[in-house]
């Protein structure tokens, strides 16, 4: 229960709709398509391009796109896999030729082609209400108008600012410059491309002067991208994975997206009482940092474009979880995690709406690492993701890159159901840590009863890089607590991630929304 005598947020409820974003502005166009007759489809479309112009370090045209959507009077589940391929081109031999021991995300190489309009143009055409040229009336109009950088944006704007290069500075500073809180960010090129979208549909994109600009400046930064494939990008529907937590089912998307990671996590916690541990203490964070170690291994041993993974199947079963949440000790970290696990493995924005009509989605959109490539096209300024970072050089790994092929993704909407009925949307953001996210979030209220605005808003601490990254929203006695465990305790420059989500209360006919702290945006209902 919220402390009214401290800062904080109350839920968001509602008996009509709720939509909820990383940006105020975003979260007001996507209401606003629903008082217009539009559904959770075209709001959320509305809501993925505002948020390209109000937060274009973490989503752009240029990116990808993942969805899970209930349809309206349905209790089941569509995957939408929106993530683009590698080019034709590509070579992990070439690269390994140049000494490269890892894809260089700020280079060419590291671009894939940018799935999420094919996605959009999909979702649009056969879930939306409004179309797709209604959905994209909001973004062409604050591409021309602005919209101010909010002091989360701007923070993450000064941070990512030094990856930018060639034409991404002229388009993406302000005076060469990271733009600061208030400040106005236009980019009426980017309209322009919006128009064409809207008239054209996916061949707006896809083909024309928009891809040639897009060609023409990825083959001059080096890379191997024709318009053949642009003409070719595609996505795909897939079935959603699931795993249960204390009878709450976990619903993710299934590779080359992490999801499983997720709910390989959520199934180790399970061998643990986490309902009887402190919720913010150091025995909690403790179990938690081991069990994402652990399942985060087993992403990176296994998970890759769905065409050539072959150990899904291990990855959900429950006896993995089983073994390897024996390998956990209470009092002791594990030092490493590919060893300890070796025995067990012998053969890896968001944006959600509900409308009135019961239709829920839950949508992630994105350009990976802070403004992507760093790279940018010459003519209309867009934004180049750097997906391919996600590949491995590894010969013989099944997520090596090659050409056509979809590396591991990070970006994992989910969903939970209950009683046999969708009762939640949500996602988590923040790259790596989105598995750990959904976790926390469903442990959250799972194990201690929380809402969906206090299971966002409670701290989180993420083992990176051989560190542990605690937030300062721990006690220091339990930072002090996890140092003498062993862990390498730092304070994180940024918060972990961001998320929102949108409850459904059946038994009451009310959604309940929230949006989390470490960013701008809210949660909005009517």
């Amino acid at each position: 229960m919220r402390d009214f005598h401290l800062p904080g947020r109350s839920a968001v409820y509602a008996t009509g709709a709720i939509c909820a974003t990383s940006g105020p502005v975003a979260a007001q166009a996507g209401i606003q398509m629903l008082r217009e007759g539009g559904n959770a489809v075209d709001a959320c479309t509305a809501m993925a391009f505002v948020l390209g112009i109000s937060e274009p370090a973490s989503c752009g045209i240029g990116g990808d796109l993942f969805v899970l959507l209930k349809p309206a009077g349905e209790e089941r589940v569509v995957s939408l896999n929106a993530s683009g391929r590698a080019p034709a081109g590509l070579s992990a031999e070439a690269m390994r030729a140049k000494g490269w021991k890892a894809v260089d995300q700020y280079q060419a190489e590291a671009i894939t082609l940018p799935g999420a309009i094919d996605g959009f143009c999909r979702l649009c055409a056969d879930w939306g209400r409004k179309g797709l040229e209604a959905a994209l009336q909001p973004a062409i109009h604050y591409a021309e108008a602005g919209i101010p950088a909010g002091p989360r944006t701007a923070a993450d704007w000064a941070r990512g600012a030094h990856v930018l290069q060639g034409e991404a500075r002229r388009f993406y500073l302000k005076d060469d410059r990271p733009l600061a809180v208030g400040d106005i960010f236009r980019h009426p090129e980017q309209a322009e491309v919006l128009r064409r979208i809207a008239r054209e549909g996916r061949a707006g994109f896809y083909e024309g002067e928009v891809a040639e600009d897009m060609v023409a400046s990825l083959q001059a930064l080096g890379g191997s991208h024709t318009l053949e494939d642009f003409a070719n990008v595609a996505c795909t529907y897939t079935e959603p994975v699931s795993g249960t937590y204390r009878n709450v089912e976990l619903i993710e998307h299934p590779p080359n997206g992490q999801g499983a990671t997720a709910i390989l996590l959520a199934n180790i916690l399970s061998h643990f009482d986490i309902a009887e541990m402190e919720p913010w203490g150091q025995e909690r964070t403790h179990i938690e940092a081991e069990a994402t170690k652990l399942a985060y291994d087993a992403r990176d041993r296994f998970i890759a474009d769905a065409d050539h993974m072959t150990r899904l199947e291990h990855m959900l079963a429950s006896e993995t979880a089983r073994d390897l949440a024996a390998l956990i000790r209470p009092d002791a970290v594990i030092e490493s995690a590919r060893k300890a696990s070796g025995a067990v493995h012998k053969d890896t924005v968001y944006i959600t709406a509900v409308d009135e009509d019961g239709m829920a989605v839950s949508l992630i959109y994105s350009i990976f690492h802070g403004f992507g490539s760093g790279l940018a096209s010459s003519k209309y300024g867009i934004l180049f993701q750097n997906r391919g970072a996600g590949f491995t050089l590894e010969e013989g790994h099944a997520n090596e890159a090659a050409p056509g092929k979809r590396p591991l993704h990070t970006i994992i909407p989910a969903m939970l159901r209950e009683g046999g009925r969708i009762s939640q949307a949500f996602g988590v953001m923040g790259g790596q840590y989105q598995p750990a996210g959904h976790a926390r979030v469903l442990t959250n209220q799972v194990d201690f009863g929380l809402d969906v605005q206090e299971a966002l808003d409670g701290p989180r601490a993420f083992p990176e890089g051989g560190k542990l990254w605690v937030e300062r929203g721990f006690g220091d006695d339990v930072r002090a607590g996890l140092a003498a465990l062993g862990h390498k305790v730092e304070v994180p420059v940024a918060p972990h991630g961001g998320g929102q989500a949108i409850r459904i209360d059946h038994a009451r006919g009310v959604l309940v929304g929230g949006s989390d702290p470490r960013k701008d945006g809210c949660a909005i209902g009517y």
